[in-house]
């Protein structure tokens, strides 16, 4: 079986602004200001943004810090 090329999001699973909400227990506005604000990746379609689970997740890893 072939590896998909860089770039390919054939396989990508993309979740709602709602569905990011809850992931990360935050509000929807909360993510759309993430969104807007290019510190979140995501993809018009239509009205809405629908935000690749990967981004989201490495979102939150990046948003770790240690505060011990």
């Amino acid at each position: 079986m072939a590896a998909n090329p860089p770039g390919d999001i054939s396989d990508a699973k993309f979740l709602t602004v709602a569905e990011v909400a809850a992931m990360m227990r935050v509000s929807k506005m909360t993510v759309y200001r993430l969104v807007h604000n290019g510190e979140l990746a995501a993809v018009r379609v239509g009205r809405s943004f629908r935000v690749r689970e990967e981004d989201a997740n490495e979102y939150i890893r990046r948003s770790f810090y240690d505060a011990g």
